[in-house]
């Protein structure tokens, strides 16, 4: 089976602009890609902790606002959160939002979600960062049964409600596909037992590798409800990239490749700008040799 490729960081970098941001997304889209994918930090630690990828004067924009513009503007790409740090969000504001943006998305939406890990973002937010687990999955379900019931109701730890209801839901029923992110046992639980898919983000093969079998591990430890479906694996690679590294990829059950603006960026430079003509460069050509790798 092929491939699947998408690209990250619609909403920052050189795509924080938003002209940018539509021009590369109706490039990606005429180019075959199958997905565009959003980051999302709600602010960032100024100055920079040691070791941390990302410049706190990194044009970031809104994930919903992003997305909602990029939808605007394609028709066939899908649009991802990749991903939303769930904890640090209103469940049942972000389940309007979502539901909103994946109508204009007209059923493209992938809810891409992971717990943060951030600490000064949790203290802006006001959110304790030993909630983070606990909060996302709790926010997950309460998400689900607004989108899905008929007469949505829900308790939880952190949300809870009854005698609500909110239109309009998702093109999709019962709702957009579910990925979480992150590694370790957690995550592997989550996406095994509450997501349509799992994302592992700046993972080589090897690192890759190591976390589908934390996945294999938690399907046999935990029941998977059937109507999540087959989980789909999603892997932004860094690093070199070359038709030999996406056959490995493949090979251990990948289903899709979201790659960086860079494609070959190294850890360190992951969430560094790309100028816009290299970005539409590098889309042409993984559209000219790497798509459709496994045909």
């Amino acid at each position: 089976m092929a491939l699947k490729f998408g690209l990250f960081a619609i909403n920052h970098g050189s795509c924080g602009d938003p002209r940018t941001a539509v021009r590369v997304a109706r490039h990606a889209e005429a180019a075959g890609f199958e997905s565009l994918w959003s980051g999302e930090h709600l602010v960032l630690a100024d100055p920079a902790p040691d070791g941390f990828p990302i410049a706190p004067t990194l044009p970031l924009l809104d994930t919903v606002v992003g997305l909602t513009l990029v939808a605007a503007h394609t028709s066939t790409v899908r649009i991802a959160s990749g991903i939303i740090v769930l904890p640090l969000r209103n469940p049942v504001v972000l389940a309007k939002e979502l539901a909103s943006l994946d109508q204009v998305a007209d059923g493209r939406l992938i809810v891409g979600i992971g717990p943060g890990y951030v600490p000064a973002e949790f203290d802006a937010v006001g959110v304790a960062l030993s909630e983070r687990a606990a909060r996302t999955d709790d926010y997950i379900r309460a998400m689900r049964a607004l989108w899905s019931m008929p007469e949505p109701a829900y308790k939880g730890r952190y949300v809870s409600f009854s005698g609500v209801n909110a239109y309009p839901r998702p093109v999709l029923q019962p709702g957009p596909p579910i990925v979480v992110g992150a590694g370790g046992r957690l995550a592997a639980r989550r996406a095994i037992t509450l997501a349509n898919g799992w994302y592992g983000f700046g993972f080589d093969v090897e690192r890759t590798r190591q976390h589908l079998r934390n996945l294999r591990a938690a399907a046999g430890e935990y029941e998977r409800p059937p109507e999540l479906g087959t989980l789909e694996i999603t892997v932004t690679p860094v690093g070199p990239l070359n038709r030999r590294v996406i056959e490995q990829y493949r090979e251990l059950g990948v289903d899709r490749l979201v790659l960086l603006p860079q494609p070959d960026a190294g850890h360190g430079d992951r969430h560094t700008p790309v100028p816009v003509d290299r970005i539409l460069r590098n889309i042409d050509h993984v559209a000219q040799h790497y798509a459709g790798s496994g045909d």
